[in-house]
């Protein structure tokens, strides 16, 4: 199978361009290397015959149409995107750029490409448009996101992947494109942007400085390890139903302060401070982001029964992998020192 992997270069999309080498499929990374796109996360795979890297912007659209066409895909995962909300309240149109315009073009190539191919394969080509659950925005004390849940965004970056889900949605209904979306949770793992907010725990903890939580910490996430994540996108792109919607979560909700926390009490066990005091100790609350979403939950009982997909990995096991990789890979957080000081509020927001 040729598998066409847009963002490749990023926390997830990187992922999702390992298993599918290591699964022996041939593959094409799309990747524009902005701040969040790193060649570092490919770095083992660059050289494989398997594998090419193509440096491109999704919202070209004569480069996307030479991808597609030199390419020739069966399977599209589309992870390119700008998703970090605070960088979408400071910079919006950069955020409609690639996540509204990049995916309009994108959609454009694929159905471009889907109608010249012989009928079998027709049948067989599959786009996977992979979003988040901020496009549902906030729920209250109780309840879940379903795939019938309605689309409420309440950042700019929730509204441009909300937009982009809306678009590949049309294009099924329209020129019936096989089209299949879906939403995760909170993504974590080794080799994620130091802008996040577990990697910023980490960092600020190690650094002594400030680790900063918005409001009370007292916003609930739901965390999925992301090697879980990219086996549901590839059990969708072979079982999933064209024009249906897959939601991955953990069922692990938990508030962003117990998250800090239960990292800092890794951290004491596996790196202790030079003075023996907890690394909790510079937990610090800062002003609450606007329009700050209250709580995520994903119901993933459709991907369950349809798919046969299960998370495997407990927040406590992922976590522990997690913060074991970077502290073995101290530069990784290093380099984030340049792109987002350590003072603002991290509240986990994003895949």
């Amino acid at each position: 199978m040729r598998i066409l992997v847009t963002g490749g270069a990023g926390f997830i999309g990187s992922a999702v361009v390992h298993r599918a080498l290591q699964a022996g499929h041939h593959t094409l990374t799309v990747d524009k290397l902005t701040y969040a796109g790193r060649l570092e996360s490919l770095a083992d795979v660059l050289a494989l015959p398997r594998h090419r890297f193509v440096k491109a912007d999704i919202a070209n659209r004569s480069e996307m149409e030479q991808v597609f066409g030199s390419f020739d895909p069966d399977v599209v995962f589309h992870l390119a995107a700008e998703s970090h909300v605070d960088r979408s309240l400071d910079e919006p149109a950069v955020f409609i750029a690639t996540n509204i315009v990049g995916t309009f073009s994108l959609l454009e190539a694929a159905l471009r490409h889907c109608t010249r191919l012989p009928a079998a394969r027709r049948e067989r080509f599959r786009f996977v448009q992979v979003s988040t659950d901020e496009v549902f925005g906030a729920l209250g004390d109780t309840g879940t996101f379903t795939p019938e849940s309605r689309y409420a965004p309440n950042s700019p970056y929730a509204a441009s992947k909300a937009a982009g889900d809306h678009f590949a949605r049309a294009w099924h209904a329209s020129y019936g494109l096989p089209i299949i979306v879906t939403n995760c949770s909170n993504n974590y793992g080794p080799r994620q942007h130091p802008e996040k907010l577990i990697p910023t725990v980490i960092r600020c903890a190690r650094a002594g400085t400030a680790i900063p939580i918005y409001g009370t910490g007292a916003n609930l996430r739901d965390w999925l390890y992301v090697e879980d994540h990219v086996a549901g996108l590839f059990a969708v792109a072979e079982h999933g139903r064209p024009g249906g919607c897959y939601l991955f979560g953990s069922r692990s909700n938990v508030r962003n302060i117990d998250l800090a926390e239960k990292i800092c009490r890794r951290l004491d066990d596996r790196h202790p401070r030079a003075d023996g005091k907890s690394y909790a100790t510079q937990i610090v609350l800062v002003p609450d982001r606007p329009g700050h979403d209250y709580r995520y939950a994903i119901d993933p009982s459709a991907a369950e029964r349809e798919l046969g997909w299960r998370c495997t990995v407990p927040l406590d096991i992922g976590l522990a992998r997690t913060i074991d990789w970077y502290l073995a890979n101290g530069a990784w957080l290093a380099s984030a020192a340049t792109e987002r000081a350590g003072t603002r509020g991290m509240s986990g927001a994003g895949p």
